[in-house]
Formats: C-alpha cells, sequence, structure tokens
C-alpha cells in the first residue's frame, strides 16, 4: 500500500476534541496532581515537560499490572510522574527518583510532603550517570524521562540493574516527530533519541512497542540477561 495515500483517522481540531473526551473518560488525576500541574504552571519556565493526566493515568495503571517492588525514575523533573508510579506500587514497593537540577529539589519535596505515598519515594539529587551506579539495588520497572542525549549511556546503565521480566519505560521517543527527519548536527537530542531507538531496535535481548502516547512512549520488556 502506498504511504502517501493513507489519510490520517484523526486531523486537525478532532485531535483536541479526541484528547478531551480520554480525559472526560478515564480516572481523575486527583486534587493533588492538579495543584501540582497548576504550582508548574506558575513557578516553573517548561512546564509542558511534566507528564500531565493522561501519561500520569497510564503510568499508575503500569505499576498496578506488573507491580514492581522497586522502582528506578531517572528525570524526576516535578515529581508528577513519581506521584503517579508511587500511587500504582504495591504496599511493600518503594522508588528511587534521581534529578540534576538541584533547583527544583524544594519544589518536589513540597509535593512528595503532600502525598500519603511519600514513604514510598526516595529522591536523589545530582547526576544520573554518577548516582545510578552507587544504587545497591535491582529494579522491577524504570522510567526513563531525563536528557535525551543520554539515553543510550542510561540504557547501558540501567540494564544489569533490571530484574529478568522486568519493565523499562522511555519518554518522548517520537520526540515531536522530529525522528522522521534528518536532524541537524547541532541537535543532539533529536540525534540521541535516535541513536537510542536503533539501539532499542537491534537489542535481542528484550521485546519493545512504541506507544503515540504523548511525545512517544516505549514500553521495553526484558526477556534475558547480559
Amino acid at each position: 500500500m502506498d504511504q502517501n495515500n493513507i489519510i490520517p483517522r484523526f486531523s486537525g481540531n478532532i485531535n483536541v476534541q479526541i484528547d478531551d473526551y480520554i480525559l472526560n473518560h478515564i480516572d481523575e488525576e486527583g486534587e493533588l496532581l492538579a495543584s501540582l500541574n497548576r504550582d508548574a504552571h506558575v513557578n516553573l519556565l517548561r512546564p509542558r515537560m511534566l507528564s500531565g493526566h493522561l501519561q500520569g493515568r497510564f503510568l499508575k495503571m503500569m505499576a498496578r499490572i506488573h507491580r514492581p517492588k522497586k522502582v528506578l525514575e531517572i528525570g524526576t523533573y516535578t515529581g508528577y510522574a513519581t506521584l503517579c508510579l508511587a500511587e500504582g506500587l504495591p504496599d511493600d514497593g518503594v522508588i528511587h527518583t534521581i534529578e540534576i537540577d538541584d533547583e527544583l529539589e524544594d519544589f518536589i519535596r513540597k509535593q512528595f510532603d503532600k502525598s500519603s505515598f511519600k514513604d514510598k519515594i526516595h529522591l536523589h539529587t545530582g547526576d544520573a550517570l554518577d548516582i545510578i551506579p552507587t544504587l545497591n539495588e535491582s529494579f522491577d520497572m524504570v522510567f526513563l524521562d531525563a536528557d535525551k542525549r543520554l539515553y543510550s549511556q542510561y540504557y547501558d546503565l540501567i540494564f544489569d540493574k533490571v530484574n529478568l521480566n522486568g519493565v523499562i519505560l522511555a519518554d518522548n521517543t517520537l520526540w515531536d516527530g522530529k525522528v522522521l527527519n534528518e536532524p541537524h548536527p547541532n541537535d543532539k537530542q533529536t540525534i540521541g533519541i535516535l541513536e537510542f531507538n536503533k539501539k532499542i531496535k537491534q537489542d535481542t535481548r528484550i521485546e519493545k512497542v512504541i506507544l503515540p502516547l504523548r511525545d512517544g512512549l516505549t514500553i521495553i520488556y526484558k526477556i534475558k540477561n547480559g
């Protein structure tokens, strides 16, 4: 079939209507997360970076289904996704989350302190490339949402720490559609995503699927060690 003759199912304003319909027919995000969202839009420079209602409910559902005892999040930002993952954890589940920007620490801790799940969350501030090797833990789930230039390095660093049958969720893997075009040599973020996607495609130790959720979310399932 000629790909150029495929007509998109939705186009234009209908996408917005579909998004609204979805949000009106899934679980509410709750007052704490709604308040966090408002605070981020008032106080932070790039509030669009937080996961948001739909992705947040998806992350909670993934944790509900997979029931991970230990989760690693690389890239805390506001803590929105962290709180969503914590909601879905079993009673004995914990999440380690790493944020490189120490100027966000006060904002993040304020949000965590409001949550009934705060005792499940361990915040680490600093460079994930330095912190991950110091974590004497193995993980059932990893959520990767940090520097896109370093996705492949993060992946290599965490792979042996992910348990067999564990799940890695990588955010922004469609990168606003930029993955469809040849990147500018200075566009290191897009280059990083393209390199990561190629790496994942070729890795026979995993099963993987990319969902067109927001900016692209890759679900990676570990089937082999080594």
